[in-house]
């Protein structure tokens, strides 16, 4: 697929929402939080960047599907082969702590598979973006993009682990101990799939639930830069689907060799 126009308005579309989140972020302005399924926040930064990006999308590419965070679902989506799926804030309790690690995520799924990803950070400016087949590409804020690839290194030793600051769990905490990891980051957001993807990272394993959004343009990301994205099943994950839950957990590892085995 020729996805040169898709890649153009997505990154300008989460270039201008994430212009959007930082003038809430840096303001004064009460950030009007609200609670959605118990514990998720909500705030007016999500609304604003999700508005831009719909918007965008709705107006550029009006045969296709939005599925995004932010909007009610409209389960027509799952008879179109081509469908955006939107984080329009993605790490909304980093955004509120104001540590800068949240980012923008549009990806477009097509025929159930990420085919191309954009991942945008607002405090930095800097932007990842893939297309299946054309690489994985990193601009650090100044307009020029340099292709990214994974690490090499599979000395278990040296192993370096991203995991979830706002998502511990049980299981994390075995395979650090299982292993010995002692060198690991806490991050929000999708940043983490990020750092794997530009080789500054090894191994990301996620086993509590997240969604759709939270994962596909993370997943074209770090597999265009040669890294392993599946479900802690083994199995690959799939978008534009009935359920958005992404149940099974999931892992990023660098290579093959770095697969780790919790029992």
């Amino acid at each position: 697929m020729d996805l040169e126009k898709e890649l153009e308005v997505s990154i300008k579309a989460a270039i201008e929402a994430g212009h959007a989140i930082m003038d809430i972020y840096n303001s004064a302005e009460d950030m009007q939080i609200t609670y959605k399924d118990g514990d998720m926040p909500l705030t007016v930064a999500d609304k604003a960047a999700n508005k831009i990006i719909v918007e965008t999308l709705k107006k550029e590419f009006q045969t296709y599907s939005i599925l995004s965070e932010e909007e009610k679902d409209n389960k027509s989506r799952l008879e179109n082969d081509c469908c955006f799926v939107v984080d329009p804030l993605d790490g909304t309790k980093e955004f509120i702590k104001r540590n800068g690690q949240f980012t923008v995520n549009i990806a477009l799924a097509y025929k159930h598979e990420s085919v191309m990803g954009v991942i945008y950070v607002p405090v930095t400016g800097e932007l990842y973006y893939a297309v299946k087949g054309k690489g994985a590409f990193f601009d650090n804020g100044s307009g020029k993009s340099e292709r990214i690839e994974v690490s090499k290194c599979t000395d278990l030793a040296k192993l370096r682990l991203v995991m979830s600051s706002s998502h511990g769990c049980e299981q994390m905490d075995r395979l650090i101990e299982k292993y010995k990891f002692d060198n690991f980051v806490k991050m929000g957001s999708s940043l983490k799939g990020c750092v794997v993807a530009r080789g500054d990272a090894e191994v990301y394993y996620r086993f509590n639930p997240t969604m759709e959004w939270d994962t596909a343009a993370m997943q074209c990301i770090v597999e265009e830069a040669g890294g392993i994205f599946m479900q802690m099943d083994d199995t690959p994950m799939r978008y534009n689907r009935e359920n958005s839950l992404n149940s099974k957990g999931f892992y990023i590892i660098n290579n093959p060799a770095n697969k780790l085995e919790l029992d």
